[in-house]
């Protein structure tokens, strides 16, 4: 979240800011609002310094305190938030069932291998304590789980930092998508970029030791004129590269980097009564659009009269509203619980366990965006959900397109091929 937002209307939600504990969250009585943690906020000084997250918190109208109870979990009657099963139906990587409804869907995903490795900044010493429990409520095999710190020692705890829930919510759902796959949560540090790469290096290594897999970020910040320099750190053998576009118009850092696959945002429709599917739109409040600092990307001459010579995102998106959001459990913090997440956090994990569970491992980022190119609506039709509702960017000026755009890339998941 750029640092010059103080207050932005979201669809179907009042915003509530609060620059403070995340936690808090749980404590304001307000209706239907969305808390941003300290870690989504980007202040003026850490411009090429420091990285943000893409998370954003639902505290719904009702009271939510005993639904957050760790005695029992969701899905709960009458709210129709976002359960493995329900979006691997949406994303049509499970056997299809009418409406794909949280409350009633249980068909999880099975499959993926290798490894995918986390990269996050901080320590969440619960990870895999809320991972298990995770993994129980939701009927997913117990995780192949792994906490490694990127400079040897442990870092402070992301809880006083506001990067607790941002943990919590990757490793959740990269198994969610890819229940087979080997998680890796490689801690930075701190959120500098010279020790969230640093993290990038440990978790390339950890991949590529696996046999490849993805590499998921969920962090990134403002451009800047040297971030070129950073791009040679995703360009590991057999490893594909994610990161988050941001939940504000305009474009970040790292995923702007021509060897990343850049996540976008989408808004989830379901029929407030039933719960069922109804359809997919662009969240007004993904990054996307042109990177001053990156030329376009050989895999983009597809699209040149869109975006002319410079590189364009998002390249996939999936769920980010939080008003459509998905269950995260986290216990880091006295008022943990049951959480209900959004933000273009959420898209990046998400994506790189389906891309894992496709099963391709391609030998890199490129080969990997050049196959999802080749496989762009309007042309193929099997591979991606080609999204032709909503708006987004700089004056909600960039709309939804035929094709590719600049608020949802080459659009949604479609099933495994393609990817």
């Amino acid at each position: 979240m750029k640092c010059c937002i103080t207050v932005v209307a979201v669809a179907l939600v009042t915003l509530l800011f609060i620059v403070g504990n995340s936690a808090l969250a749980q404590d304001v009585s307000a209706k239907n609002s969305v808390v941003i943690p300290p870690s989504s906020v980007q202040h003026p000084e850490d411009l090429g310094r420091r990285a943000h997250t893409n998370i954003l918190i639902l505290k719904p109208e009702n009271d939510f305190k005993q639904v957050q109870s760790n005695a029992y979990g969701p899905p709960y009657s009458g709210y129709f938030y976002e359960t493995p099963a329900s979006l691997a139906c949406l994303y049509q990587i499970v056997p299809q069932v009418t409406g794909c409804n949280p409350n009633t869907v249980t068909k999880n995903v099975t499959g993926g291998t290798n490894a995918i490795a986390i990269v996050d900044a901080y320590d969440d010493p619960n990870a895999l304590n809320d991972l298990t429990l995770f993994s129980t409520q939701f009927g997913l095999p117990l995780p192949n789980f792994h906490v490694v710190y990127a400079n040897g020692v442990q870092p402070p705890n992301a809880y006083s930092y506001g990067w607790d829930i941002e943990e919590s919510l990757d490793i959740e759902w990269a198994h969610a998508m890819a229940p087979g796959a080997k998680i890796y949560l490689v801690e930075a540090a701190s959120n500098s970029f010279s020790d969230l790469m640093q993290a990038v290096e440990v978790a390339t290594t950890l991949v590529e030791a696996a046999g490849g897999g993805e590499v998921s970020m969920s962090w990134g910040g403002g451009e800047w004129p040297g971030e070129t320099s950073y791009d040679s750190y995703f360009t590991g053998t057999g490893v594909v590269y994610f990161a988050s576009v941001g939940d504000w118009s305009g474009t970040i850092y790292p995923s702007v980097s021509p060897n990343v696959v850049a996540a976008g945002g989408t808004t989830l429709r379901r029929n407030p009564n039933t719960g069922n599917f109804m359809s997919e739109a662009a969240w007004f409040y993904t990054g996307g659009g042109l990177s001053p600092y990156e030329s376009m990307p050989s895999y983009q001459n597809g699209i040149s009269s869109i975006v002319g010579t410079a590189r364009g995102v998002p390249d996939i998106s999936a769920v980010a509203d939080p008003a459509t959001g998905v269950w995260v459990y986290d216990s880091n913090g006295p008022s943990g619980g049951w959480y209900i997440v959004g933000g273009t956090s959420v898209s990046s994990p998400v994506l790189a366990g389906i891309v894992n569970k496709a099963g391709h491992f391609y030998s890199n980022t490129l080969t990997e965006l050049a196959t999802v190119y080749a496989n762009m609506p309007p042309a193929v039709t099997k591979s991606f959900k080609d999204i032709q509702a909503g708006f987004c960017g700089p004056y909600m000026g960039y709309s939804t397109l035929t094709g590719w755009d600049f608020c949802t890339g080459v659009g949604s998941p479609k099933g495994l091929t393609g990817k």
